[in-house]
């Protein structure tokens, strides 16, 4: 699924966000991604999800190089990932069933099946009941199960998630991660980053934590190249 050999990104003036990072997230398995504010949490996802490209090493999903793939292919890699952001970026103008559609319009879904896989969506995250309501009239937490329902309506292998509960109170938190559980219990590979560890250690799931750019901790495979 997800493999990065040695993987530094590097950013204009010299500063690395990566360095020399190694791991591995195989089909269908979730895991946790933890570290203090720019360690590289965000840096780490954004080259998964294609809107970074490593410096050096292989950042590989299913085998793909993704240093390698052209502009031009990048819109039917991401078809195979979900990717949610802690401030949800919906669209207020329009409506919650709207929202969730945008990937399968953008796809060249017939109605039918917007309909269907729309509602499905917003039937798995509880929101069912508001699809006709404006993001906007929403709390918090309706708002971040939008975004996941938007994340999902197309069935990727493959869920990111940046930071998910970073605004939302504990009792919340701990919902929107049970969904992300959910979801990896179906056969979802999962990746969320967050800062949230005493939900992390709860929920018992492997944990990845990065510090100044390098993988400090790795319960998914022994760490390379890394010495304390």
């Amino acid at each position: 699924m997800i493999e990065f050999k040695n993987v530094t990104k590097r950013y204009e003036g010299g500063f690395e966000a990566l360095r020399n990072v190694n791991m591995q997230l195989d089909d269908g398995e979730m895991a946790f991604l933890t570290g203090h504010s720019g360690a590289g949490k965000s840096t780490l996802l954004k080259i998964i999800a294609l809107i970074e490209k490593p410096t050096r090493g292989q950042a590989l999903l299913n085998r793909i190089n993704l240093k390698t793939i052209s502009k031009n292919k990048v819109p039917y890699i991401r078809r195979n990932i979900g990717i949610i952001f802690q401030d949800h970026q919906l669209l207020f103008d329009r409506t919650v069933f709207d929202n969730v559609a945008l990937p399968l319009t953008i796809q060249g879904y017939r109605y039918q099946e917007i309909a269907k896989r729309t509602r499905a969506a917003l039937d798995k995250v509880g929101l069912l009941g508001k699809e006709k309501a404006m993001p906007i009239t929403l709390s918090g937490g309706e708002q971040q199960r939008i975004g996941i329902a938007r994340a999902v309506v197309h069935k990727p292998m493959l869920l990111l998630a940046d930071e998910p509960t970073g605004n939302l109170d504990p009792a919340l938190s701990r919902e929107i991660m049970q969904i992300f559980v959910d979801f990896h219990q179906v056969g979802v590979s999962v990746l969320v980053a967050s800062h949230d560890l005493s939900l992390i250690n709860d929920l018992q799931k492997p944990v990845l934590t990065l510090n100044g750019g390098q993988m400090t901790h790795n319960d998914l495979q022994p760490i390379v190249g890394y010495q304390s």
